[in-house]
């Protein structure tokens, strides 16, 4: 019977083991999660608190703009349609370009959320 009891003896040991393994690694995917979460929420939050106030600063820059390139004109209006066709033009080049900035951003949050 010493044969069965230390069968029943490896069993029970292998069975504790991995119930504690599995106990390890749930807990250690709730922290890797949290993790993970914890970066994008923090990443998310700076994005739009910097690109908040950027874009407040670009408003102030480009009503300046247009407002010097009218005085140098002697038309406002002829100002803010410049301002307004440098605009069209970025957005044009960033439509055209669609395609290496997705790439760009894929490989820079790939680095952060697999390291």
């Amino acid at each position: 019977m010493s044969v069965i009891d230390s069968l029943n003896e490896a069993s029970n040991k292998a069975l504790d083991q991995s119930e504690e393994y599995l106990q390890k690694s749930h807990d250690f995917y709730k922290l890797k999660i949290f993790q993970q979460l914890s970066i994008s929420v923090s990443m998310i939050f700076k994005a739009v608190a910097i690109g908040g106030l950027f874009l407040i600063g670009l408003v102030f820059l480009s009503i300046s703009l247009a407002f010097y390139i009218g005085a140098l004109l002697n038309s406002y209006t002829l100002g803010f349609v410049i301002v307004g066709l440098l605009f069209s033009i970025c957005a044009l080049l960033m439509f055209l370009f669609r395609s290496y900035i997705d790439t760009k951003v894929i490989q820079k949050l790939s680095k952060t959320f697999f390291k």
